[in-house]
């Protein structure tokens, strides 16, 4: 018996007796609530604790949940306290069995306050006895004192219907089209027909310099996304591989194409921390010579593209690597971010890291991490302006997708999922499934305002994942994309007559239109913007 199965063995009480039971297929209404702030007491357990029968205060290291159900999507929730150190990140993982576990929670715990977890799991098959621990930074397992412990199950139809409903909420709007002649009669039967001819919804993709002049990439490209952002092209080893030798020829040319065809482009990034990736010439530097080149680059590139890019990633993956305050000191970042608005303040500056959405299991980039982060600059005087969320998956884990966006919606800033793919270690049918499961999760978030996928075709393929072949033709994951952007999420053509009160009604995605009115010999023409609302757009043409 190894040292997890002997601790678990000697667990004497059952922290949990949940019934093996399921929500009605009318619900329950998924709860969006999300709390970043560490409080003196812990709210009310969401769902009343769904199928949690006892909510009394309880320290543990682990405790068991008897009777989940199989074909199953469970939310959990808890407030969390320590004792003995001041904060410390700690996860909740679930053994499936003796050898396999799924992580599905994680929070910044601390001794004076209470914090609050969200996350959850699927499960496939039923599971008589999950046992549930938690762990500190290094592995071991830790105290903790739980409070307004929840587990809410759904059915997958139910967390569909979800997402469905907040789709026809945060990404439509209904529109009423009245026609009526110039003395104000209303007209019935005239003729209507609505193409939305745009979409307001960012979603992109990442594109490389392979673009350049090749027709089928454009044409493939243009007829899907309305946002880009340059796979390498803009950071600091392409654009300065050696110092003083300064080359923006390349972004230039892309910068032209995105332009051109009214694509909206993030800047990806000023610096990147991670040392693997840092110009050999500037791993070389020290003190004011170090410092000296990171304003340098910050003035080159953010003056040469001023007004250009929506966002900037101003210091990439800085929840995981450090190269330049390890060498310049604390406040490295944050003098970054100060020049980077200095010189551009018209682009929205973004953190952006990964397995943030992706799985629980690091605590380098628990939301608590991120928060804390980000609150780190802004204390020196800079407000962040976006959350960036890289979203590399492997197997995605929907509850803890949506636990996650909403601790972040809690901060009211722009949330992007900034570099979208599967795993290139799954077969291709494998990454098409799980890439509709992020992009159904994503998409349907309140919160989320932008989706890039990160699938810039290249000699050599794509970075994870593709979308085609090299003849642009779809592999399973293009095809998800066309079925949900090009179908699903697209109002396309809508056609009708105006009813006996001249009026003709329909639900359409956010974005521009053009509408055409006929009756008789008279025929209108207009364009229409649906933009986002909770009323009912009216819209009068007069023939």
């Amino acid at each position: 018996m190894d040292e997890q199965q002997l601790i678990f063995s000697k667990m004497l009480i059952l922290f949990l007796i949940v019934p093996s039971l399921a929500a009605t297929e009318d619900g329950p209404f998924y709860d969006y609530s999300g709390y970043i702030k560490c409080q003196s007491e812990p709210e009310d357990p969401l769902y009343n604790g769904g199928i949690i029968m006892s909510q009394n205060e309880s320290t543990l290291s682990a405790f068991v949940l008897p009777n989940l159900s199989g074909n199953t999507i469970y939310s959990f929730s808890s407030w969390v306290m320590i004792n003995g150190s001041n904060s410390t990140a700690i996860k909740a993982s679930l053994a499936l069995d003796s050898v396999t576990t799924m992580c599905i929670g994680n929070v910044v715990a601390k001794s004076e306050c209470w914090s609050f977890m969200k996350g959850g799991f699927v499960l496939d098959s039923p599971l008589n006895n999950g046992i549930v621990s938690f762990q500190d930074t290094s592995g071991n397992m830790i105290n903790v004192t739980l409070a307004s412990t929840s587990l809410q199950p759904f059915t997958h139809q139910q967390w569909q219907k979800t997402q469905e409903m907040s789709i026809d909420k945060e990404r439509k709007r209904m529109v009423t089209i009245h026609v009526s002649d110039v003395d104000g009669n209303m007209i019935e039967r005239a003729r209507i027909a609505v193409k939305q001819t745009s979409r307001y919804f960012l979603f992109g993709s990442a594109i490389s310099k392979t673009i350049l002049g090749n027709l089928p990439y454009q044409k493939w490209f243009l007829e899907r996304f309305n946002a880009a952002v340059f796979e390498n092209e803009l950071k600091w080893y392409a654009t300065e591989p050696e110092q003083g030798s300064v080359n923006y020829t390349t972004p230039d040319l892309m910068l032209d194409f995105v332009r051109a065809n009214q694509i909206t482009v993030r800047g990806h990034n000023v610096f990147w921390e991670d040392p693997r990736y840092i110009p050999s010439w500037v791993q070389n530097l020290t003190g004011d010579a170090l410092n000296s080149a990171v304003k340098s680059r910050i003035r080159s590139l953010m003056t040469h593209y001023k007004n250009q890019f929506v966002h900037w990633d101003v210091s990439n993956e800085m929840l995981h690597f450090d190269f330049y305050e390890q060498r310049l000191g604390q406040n490295a970042s944050l003098e970054m971010f100060e020049l980077a608005h200095e010189t551009d303040p018209l682009a929205l500056l973004f953190m952006n890291d990964f397995n943030v959405v992706e799985t629980c299991g690091d605590l380098n980039s628990s939301v608590g991490a991120y928060v804390a982060r980000m609150k780190e600059v802004e204390e020196g005087g800079v407000m962040m302006d976006g959350i960036g969320l890289e979203g590399h998956f492997t197997k995605p884990n929907p509850p803890l997708i949506r636990g996650v966006l909403d601790q972040l919606a809690t901060l009211q800033l722009p949330i992007w999922l900034t570099e979208v793919d599967i795993s290139n270690t799954l077969d291709l049918d494998t990454q098409g499934k799980y890439l509709e499961v992020v992009l159904r999760e994503v998409y349907s978030h309140p919160s989320v305002n932008g989706i890039m996928l990160w699938t810039a075709m290249d000699p050599n393929g794509c970075y994870q994942m593709c979308l085609t072949d090299p003849s642009f033709q779809n592999l399973p994951a293009g095809d998800v994309v066309d079925e949900l952007l090009l179908k699903e999420w697209s109002t396309g053509v809508v056609n009708g007559q105006s009813d006996v009160n001249g009026t003709f009604s329909f639900n359409g995605c956010l974005g521009e239109y053009v509408v055409n009115v006929e009756f008789g010999n008279r025929t209108f023409n207009s364009t229409l913007f649906i933009s986002k609302g909770d009323e009912t757009i009216h819209f009068s043409i007069q023939l």
